[in-house]
Parts: C-alpha cells; structure tokens; sequence
C-alpha cells in the first residue's frame, strides 16, 4: 500500500485542498440562501412555502447533478465532472446576481445546484480513490472541512453586504470567488489511478503514485487494484451483482441519518430561528449565525484528528448523542417560551451550538467518508452518485418541509420529531453501519462479497 512520508504527504495535501474547494462551494450555497433570504424576503414578500422553495430549489437541482454524474464520472473521469462543477457553479453565481425576479432566481439556484450535486460525490470519490488507508479519513474529512468553511465564509459575506443596496444580490453573486479558484486548480491536477486503471491507462496511474509517493511499490497497487476489478464468476450483461446491494442501502441509509436528523434546517433557517426565539433584527440574527459558523468550521478540525484515531463508529455514537440532547432542549426552548421569557432566545442559541458541535464532529465527515469507502470499484461512481441523490433528496423534503411545519405541528414537536429519528439513526449505525478504519478499500470490497457483517468488519 501507499506509504506516508512527508514527501507523500505534501502532494496528498496540495491535491486534497484543491479538490475541496469543491466541497466550499457547496457549503458557500447553503449557507449563503440563510442570510440571503432575510433581504428577499423584504423585496419579494414570499409566504412560508414560497420561502421553502426558493431554499430548496437548489436542492432541486443537487439530486438532478448526483443522478446524472455517477455515469459522468464513471465514463470521463473524477477530474473532468469537477471541472464541469466549477463552470456551472461560476454560471450560476451570475445568473443569481442579475436576476430580475424570483422565478428566474429560483432557476438560477437550481442550476447551482446541479454544480452542488456533481461535487458533493465527485470530490470525496476523488479523495479517497488517491489517500492511503491511513489517513483516508482524514483527507476525505478535508471535503467536510471545505464545506463548512464554506458556510462560514457564506455567512460572513452575508454580514459584509448586509448594509449594502443590492446586498442579496452581492451575496449570491460571491460565489464566483471560489468557483473560479476551482476551476484554476483542478485543471492542474490529474485523475485518480483507480480509474485510469479501469479504463486501462495503466502507465499514466503508474505515474500519479509515483508522484504522490516515489517510494511506493506502484505495480502491486496496479495489480491489486486490477485484482479487484476482475468478476469473480461469469460476466453478466450489468455490473450490479447480488452482493452489492448491502453498501448501496447502507450509503442510502447513512445519508438518511445525516439529512433526516435535522441538519439542514438550521444551516438553511438559523437566522430565522434565532428571529423566532426572540432576536428582533437581521443583523442581530447574522451575527449569531456567523458564531455558529466558527463553531461548526473548528468542530470539523476536531473530527479531522479523530476519524483516524478513534474510528467511523464511535464518532457518530458520541455525534448523535449530543444531537439528540440539543434537539430535545431546542424544542423545549419552545414548549416553554412563557416560562423561560427572554432566557428562551439564550437557550436556544446554546442548544444551536451543541447540536452543530455534535454533528461537525461525527455525521458531518463520517458519513461522506463512509460512502467513498464502501462502495465497489466497478460501480462506485453509480453507487455513490445513488447515495448522493438519496442525500438531496431526503434534504429537499425535510427543508421544503420546515417552515410549514412549524406553522402546523408547532415549533417544538418540529424539533422533537427530529430527535425520534436520531433515536432510530442510533439502531442504523449499530447494526448496518461497519467500522472502516484502517481497511484498505480493496478489503472492504472483499468483505461486503463474503456477506460479513457489518458489526465484525
């Protein structure tokens, strides 16, 4: 396998920061729509639904990207879909900064979100077709990283323009900065060797690990990896084979954890929370959003040390707990507004920060990580381009669903719903999701093939 030297670990580095670009641009999109929306709002009057669409029609736009680029990228090569990314991401900032009303703005945030969707299975397939085992999860982490460095950066461009004429517009608009620095840096770099060896350019694989680490032994990695590709039996007319159904659901499931838990209504919604929980102007709420943006940046940093040392597993276990607990407080702050009076805005702010904490640290990376592990080589484009519209998907119900349901079932139960599917995601991991730490990708294959279970991984 690769080795780790410093010499390694500076190509590895150079390449996974510029690959998670990628993964700021996603986060820059959902964090930018928050604070966005408060100045729409005050230009285009909108009802509740009307505001869930023009959150969610990127989301719209993420499941059509995710459907159609796991073939792309499976076909053309990781490289050439991230490139594809960061063109339609520059097209689409544009196209949100002139827009002359909301149906065309909610169009141009679709085609965003079809550069979203590509990227979000794109980058951490990248990533961890090229990262030794042992720091896999680190350098897949970096994607989970960019992304919440993206939402911070978001929210800072939302308080920089806040004062400004035109200040939605200016803050859609910035995300030409980083699609632009993508777009520069991925031309640079070259495929994975992976799928350069299933299209049988051997040589030019050859060449990326020798690049990445000159002391490795590149033809034992081409030779197990070809290994891996080999079809055990007889050829059939698809690749899909019996065995391979098990990853593809708990890909699926993983996401379900990391949507369905509630994640995505506080990126999308925290200034209207904090709006709701008592704080009267839209700079005050900024200003609480932008905290919760450091938090959720530093908390990945903190996941970054340990998904290599403590393992997939226990992360999540000590992520959904605190999610879990900051949920049930949250929906209280709620319950009991009369009794907690101005208190209830303070509360409300607290639970925020340990329910962003406890995600940051466990589902945020780890369930990325997960999907770019698990998946067979021969599908794994497809497979993970299934779990990433499954991802959008599941985002698109629950962020179209929230303002509304907050007017119907109340504020509380809102919440507390979300902590009865954590509860569920909790029996998820344990039975289904296997622990992947240390395990080359070709053994993980190996394992879903003899039917091993999960929990003896």
């Amino acid at each position: 396998m690769l080795t780790t030297n410093k010499k390694s670990h500076f190509w590895l580095y150079v390449i996974a920061a510029v690959a998670s670009l990628g993964g700021l641009l996603s986060g820059f999109d959902m964090g930018v729509i928050s604070g966005a929306l408060l100045f729409i709002n005050d230009e285009w009057a909108m009802t509740p639904l009307q505001q869930g669409w023009l959150v969610s029609s990127a989301i719209v736009g993420s499941v059509i990207g995710a459907a159609s680029n796991g073939v792309l990228a499976d076909i053309y090569g990781r490289k050439k879909v991230i490139i594809a990314t960061a063109i339609i991401f520059t097209i689409g900032s544009l196209f949100c900064a002139i827009s002359p009303n909301i149906s065309l703005l909610i169009a141009s945030r679709i085609l965003i979100g079809i550069a979203v969707g590509m990227v979000s299975f794109a980058v951490p397939l990248y990533l961890s077709e090229l990262a030794p085992q042992k720091i896999r999860g680190m350098l897949v982490s970096l994607f989970q990283l960019a992304i919440t460095a993206g939402i911070l950066f978001s929210y800072l461009i939302n308080r920089v323009f806040a004062n400004f004429d035109y200040n939605w517009r200016w803050m859609l608009g910035s995300g030409l900065i980083p699609a632009v620095i993508l777009l520069v840096g991925i031309s640079f770099l070259g495929d994975t060797p992976r799928w350069l060896i299933s299209k049988k350019r051997d040589q030019e694989a050859k060449d990326i690990f020798n690049k990445i680490d000159p002391d490795c032994d590149a033809e034992a990695q081409i030779k197990e990896i070809k290994d891996t590709l080999k079809t055990p039996a007889k050829k059939s007319k698809t690749s899909f084979q019996k065995w391979m159904f098990m990853p593809v659901f708990v890909g699926v499931g993983i996401m379900f954890v990391q949507i369905c838990t509630g994640i995505n209504t506080i990126i999308y919604y925290t200034p209207t929370i904090f709006q709701i929980a008592g704080f009267d102007s839209n700079i005050g709420a900024l200003y609480a959003t932008i905290g919760i943006g450091f938090v959720n940046f530093i908390m990945t940093i903190v996941a970054i040390a340990f998904t290599d040392r403590l393992g997939r597993k226990p992360l999540l276990y000590i992520g959904l707990w605190g999610m879990l607990i900051s949920l049930i407080t949250l929906g209280s702050s709620f319950a009991y507004a009369d009794v907690l009076g101005d208190n209830r805005k303070w509360l409300a702010i607290a639970s925020v920060v340990v329910y962003i904490a406890s995600f940051a640290m466990s589902l945020g990376p780890v369930a990325w990580i997960t999907i770019s592990e698990i998946m067979p080589l021969k599908i794994r484009g497809f497979a993970m381009s299934a779990a990433t519209v499954s991802n959008f998907g599941f985002n698109f119900i629950v962020v179209l669903s929230f303002l509304p349901m907050i007017n119907i079932i109340g504020k509380a139960q809102t919440f507390w719903i979300f902590a009865g599917i954590t509860v569920l995601s909790m029996l998820f991991v344990y039975f289904f999701v296997p622990e992947t730490k240390g395990v080359s990708l070709e053994k993980i294959e190996k394992n879903w093939q003899k039917g091993i279970s999960a929990r003896k991984f």
